[in-house]
């Protein structure tokens, strides 16, 4: 299963931790995935996705 949005295809995002010593290290950003079911089939969707179906309806 890819952390990927099924309708807008967001996925995770690099971002850098820096130390005091500006040592830095590579951290992802996730997002916020849920399963739900869209249309009687179960999709990955983000919670950004979620909140545009529920204004549009």
């Amino acid at each position: 299963m890819a952390k990927q949005c099924d309708i807008c295809g967001r996925s995770s995002t690099k971002g850098a931790s820096r130390s005091h010593s500006n040592i830095k290290t590579i951290k992802r950003q996730y997002i916020n995935l849920q399963s739900k079911k869209i249309d009687g089939v179960k999709k990955i969707v983000c919670t950004g996705c979620m909140r545009t179906m529920a204004k549009t309806k």
